[in-house]
């Protein structure tokens, strides 16, 4: 893992980690993982094959069998479940709060560590989620742990949900905001926190180019510098 340089983007859901890893990846020629749509696409199968939220053992079994893979480019990076695109399946309201219920579970984050660890392939890995710095990846040349506030995180949330034709409003949505990031903040393993090394983004008034002009500075800091 330490000869295959890695760039990881840490920080909790409607920050931008998705769209400027993505970014990233393409600019660079470098593989991408989501971490968390592999989380999602677990509840999704979970959900599908009537495993229980507090059924451990049912869900690390499923972990490790996961027949997941992603696909795509700088654009849009294709999420296929049994070879089955379930990028919209994977992000409906049900299934995030499924997601966040069994994300929490010790076992289960163990099961897909090893995982997630095997897409650092060369020429190198650009991995968002919330412990990739953390816990994950710890020896990347870069850690950035990505900000927003509730409310702008809640806007830009409305948007997709609206895009998807999903009926909600911005309370509705921000109270949910709220409540993952502190079962994310709270959990006993790998609680969504900055790495000791991290660097700090505040995307909440910048638009995505303008973040992207700041990351891609660092990224090209950090390469010169390992």
């Amino acid at each position: 893992m330490s000869r295959i340089p890695v760039v990881t983007l840490d920080g909790p859901g409607g920050v931008g980690k998705g769209t400027l890893g993505r970014m990233l990846a393409h600019d660079l020629g470098w593989h991408l993982l989501d971490s968390g749509a592999i989380y999602r696409a677990l509840a999704l199968a979970a959900d599908r094959s009537g495993i229980a939220k507090d059924d451990e053992a049912g869900l690390v079994r499923l972990a490790l069998e996961l027949p997941l893979r992603f696909r795509g480019d700088g654009n849009q990076t294709l999420v296929l479940l049994h070879d089955e695109p379930v990028d919209e399946a994977i992000r409906t309201p049900q299934i995030s709060a499924l997601t966040s219920q069994i994300a929490v579970i010790p076992a289960l984050r163990t099961a897909l560590l090893q995982r997630q660890r095997d897409f650092a392939r060369a020429p190198g890995l650009v991995a968002d989620g919330r412990d990739m710095g953390t816990v994950v990846f710890p020896e990347a040349v870069l850690k950035v742990f990505l900000t927003a506030s509730a409310e702008e995180r809640g806007k830009r949330r409305l948007n997709q949900l609206m895009e998807q034709g999903i009926s909600a409003n911005l309370a509705s949505v921000v109270a949910e905001i709220a409540e993952r990031d502190a079962r994310d903040q709270q959990r006993s393993v790998a609680p969504l926190r900055p790495a000791a090394d991290a660097r700090v983004l505040d995307t909440s008034a910048q638009t995505v180019v303008e973040t992207y002009t700041v990351l891609q500075a660092w990224v090209k800091t950090a390469l010169q510098e390992n």
